[in-house]
């Protein structure tokens, strides 16, 4: 596949979400901006939030895992379920309720503005590396696919990509990205799905899909004969529970897509449903893993990890239609996640930050414009960070930075919801501070000291380290707050 027919169906692509987002974008304000002024209809939604959960982390490193952590990965999947539970019946009443615009505003409400903008600044720490992840990886694969060949700079292919999430998200933010994102779960869904067809007619043509994978050395799921690995059924469980409720839960990039939904009853069948849609799709990513590596193995295909798929669809031994789709499920399923995450960045800036809401309606206006470049110019700039720091599959690199990075933010809110004590609140920035970095000095020498390897269960020290200040912070019964007095 010639790099400029890749490039003419990448623009073909953008074409048709700009198309999109000039449909939806002809109120440019601010609460068409934020919140979609709450008529999203929930079924939408859910379907939209499949590729914004999933994205193109999922859509090249999941397969590309197989090889070596076989289908333990859908251990973290199901405890998914179990997380989506707890958003469905904790969090999101709590949000509708206080009915909030950024979901970082109930630590305002229940510690104090020094708890609410920590909050804040771990999520948008947080989501600049999560939405930079993810945008890595699919500027790599491109740069393999297309830029290389035409010897065009590293810098530029991120450069690229950023400007194109840019242009269709910069009038109507979330109203516009509840439509693209359906359409991009479209194109990634459809991609995978046909992927693994046409490699199962290649593979066994008249054989059983189910029972090869089956019976694949790559495809066992439990994992419950040693505690102390990194695949341990409870580890990884409990580590997917976790993971979903401070990702998509605590999340204002995920949670901003549920406010828009025109109820709380809308927004929980919208959980409910992509809870379920997550388990059959991720076990379909999985299964494509075993493919992958099976076919690559009988065609002497030598890439392995985050690069084999694309090597596989991109062979040309498939057909052209293998490739095509792969790089439309690629970008839309990089995409889907990495829009949302702009527009949830810009309104947590604005509204956390900058107090936009206080402001006149032309002046916030003007501000959540600039804002939203300046978002766009620093994930351009930790993208380029990213190209001579990560080493490993990219999946793995996401949820160790979330272990450090939404760790706070999870004993933050524990502490909140599940006691009635209040916080020295001017301290909560230092124990969300020292937080990550005692978990990172123990998950840096557990080995050594317990003989013990930390995964993706960080996130839980990190969260009781936080847990854990918050109490020695607590106030005594009947003991005023602080008196803050304004310069």
């Amino acid at each position: 596949m010639s790099p400029i027919f890749i490039i003419t169906l990448v623009a073909c692509y953008f074409l048709l979400l700009i198309g999109v987002s000039y449909l939806t974008g002809r109120k440019d304000d601010n609460d068409s901006f934020f919140l979609g002024n709450r008529q999203s209809p929930w079924y939408v939604v859910a379907f939209g939030m499949v590729g914004a959960s999933l994205s193109g982390v999922t859509f090249i490193s999941v397969p590309g895992w197989v090889e070596g952590s076989q289908f333990s990965y859908m251990q973290v999947v199901l405890g998914y379920v179990l997380g989506y539970a707890v958003i469905i019946k904790v969090l999101l009443p709590l949000y509708y309720r206080l009915q909030l615009t950024s979901i970082y505003t109930y630590l305002d409400q229940r510690f104090g503005p020094s708890s609410y903008k920590t909050g804040s600044v771990f999520f948008l720490i947080s989501r600049i590396i999560g939405a930079s992840f993810r945008l890595y990886l699919v500027a790599i694969v491109l740069q393999y696919a297309v830029f290389d060949a035409l010897e065009v700079p590293f810098w530029v292919t991120v450069m690229v990509t950023i400007l194109l999430i840019w242009v269709y998200t910069f009038r109507s933010g979330i109203k516009t990205i509840i439509w693209t994102d359906t359409l991009q779960t479209t194109f990634m869904l459809v991609a995978v799905i046909i992927t693994v067809v046409l490699i199962k007619k290649s593979l066994i043509p008249d054989g059983n899909l189910i029972e090869y994978v089956s019976n694949s050395d790559m495809s066992r799921i439990f994992f419950f004969d040693e505690w102390k690995t990194e695949n341990a059924f409870w580890k990884q469980f409990l580590s997917g529970m976790f993971i979903t409720i401070v990702m998509t839960g605590l999340d204002q990039d995920m949670m901003q897509k549920n406010l828009s939904c025109r109820s709380l009853k809308d927004a929980q069948k919208n959980m409910f449903w992509l809870s379920i849609i997550l388990v059959f799709v991720n076990l379909i990513f999985l299964s494509l893993g075993v493919l992958l590596y099976d076919y690559a193995d009988a065609n002497g295909i030598a890439e392995t990890g985050d690069k084999l798929y694309s090597a596989v669809a991109l062979s040309g031994d498939l057909g052209v239609v293998v490739g095509v789709l792969f790089i439309l499920g690629l970008i839309a399923a990089a995409y889907s996640s990495a829009d949302s995450a702009l527009t949830a960045l810009t309104t947590s800036f604005c509204v956390d930050i900058l107090g936009i809401q206080n402001k006149e309606a032309k002046a916030g206006k003007r501000i959540r414009k600039q804002v939203h470049i300046m978002f766009s110019v620093i994930l351009l700039l930790v993208i380029l960070a990213f190209k001579y720091t990560v080493d490993e599959s990219v999946i793995k690199e996401l949820f160790v930075a979330a272990g450090y990075t939404y760790g706070p933010l999870l004993g933050m809110y524990a502490f909140g919801l599940f006691t009635k004590w209040n916080v020295k609140d001017r301290w909560v920035p230092v124990i969300a501070i020292i937080s990550p970095i005692l978990s990172y000095i123990l998950k840096d020498n557990s080995e050594a000291w317990f003989g013990y390897k930390f995964g993706f269960e960080l996130l839980l020290v990190n969260g009781l380290f936080t847990l854990i200040g918050l109490w020695l912070l607590r106030r005594k019964p009947g003991e005023q707050p602080e008196i803050e007095v304004s310069p």
